[in-house]
């Protein structure tokens, strides 16, 4: 099986094929996603929540998610790997966005990078692209703005605000990105920018219409508690199954049960 290009991804949209896209940060799990048959997978700065157990996104750092994209690249055979570039990282300058985008692909052995926000960030995005570096979008809800807007809230409620997100949708489609996460969006826009993009769109939290769908893995597997987004739907609850096994080899433990003449050497 060839692997996943981002030619793939515009050929799943022109063909009407969604795509399924999930995080991973470690190799273990890089590897099950992988598996799994998904055509992306980020290597997302939610680590600094899901992994770290920050409040937020915005303290992980340039080398810890160089770190983790690394050790996911090196588990991954088939998806594309897009490395999600730390608040900070490139907002500063342009040569400090292409530089820190180019240490995704050299270090990390991811094949894209992603960036939130819109017209603002569109020189650093162009630049990126300039010197062959792929480029996933994010609109809508951009976590690594969280302070600005006041929280984790829906965007685009108003039509000054829906406005301005089809604008930055086009605009960054214009710079070059090869497709556009859309986070936390009433359904209806989503569907109206999805219609009027050319490349393929990736909901999370913005309804069905979008081109493809991501989520995150902890939230899907269950293996973060502190909160659950209203977007996210858990489909099994790996902590349960882990914390009962755990229990069990300490009972066997205590017990004197294991190991037992077959764990053992003669």
């Amino acid at each position: 099986m060839a692997r996943i290009s981002i030619s793939d991804f515009l050929d799943r949209k022109i063909k009407g094929q969604k795509l399924a896209l999930m995080t991973a940060y470690d190799y273990a799990f890089g590897r099950i996603v992988d598996e799994a048959g998904f055509e992306g997978i980020l290597v997302g700065d939610s680590l600094s929540m899901v992994v770290q157990g920050l409040e937020n996104t915005l303290p992980v750092t340039m080398d810890e998610m160089i770190y983790h994209t690394r050790i996911v690249s090196r588990a991954v055979t088939n998806a594309l790997v897009i490395g999600d570039m730390p608040y900070m990282s490139y907002q500063v300058s342009v040569e400090e966005a292409v530089r820190n985008a180019g240490r995704f692909i050299k270090e990390g052995g991811a094949q894209a990078v992603k960036t939130e926000g819109g017209r603002e960030i569109l020189p650093q995005i162009r630049a990126m692209i300039a010197a062959e570096i792929p480029v996933m979008a994010h609109i809508g809800l951009t976590p690594q703005a969280i302070y600005r807007i006041g929280g984790f809230k829906v965007q685009g409620k108003t039509n000054e605000a829906r406005v301005r997100l089809l604008e930055d949708a086009l605009m960054l489609e214009d710079a070059g990105v090869f497709s556009m996460v859309i986070e936390a969006v009433p359904s209806g826009l989503a569907k109206e920018i999805t219609e009027k993009l050319s490349i393929p769109t990736i909901g999370i939290g913005a309804g069905v219409h979008c081109d493809g769908q991501i989520l995150v893995l902890h939230d899907v597997i269950g293996l973060f508690e502190r909160f659950m987004p209203r977007f996210a739907k858990r489909y099994a609850n790996l902590k349960e199954d882990a914390l009962k096994a755990l229990c069990t080899y300490r009972d066997e433990v205590k017990g004197g049960v294991f190991p037992s003449e077959k764990e053992s050497f003669k």
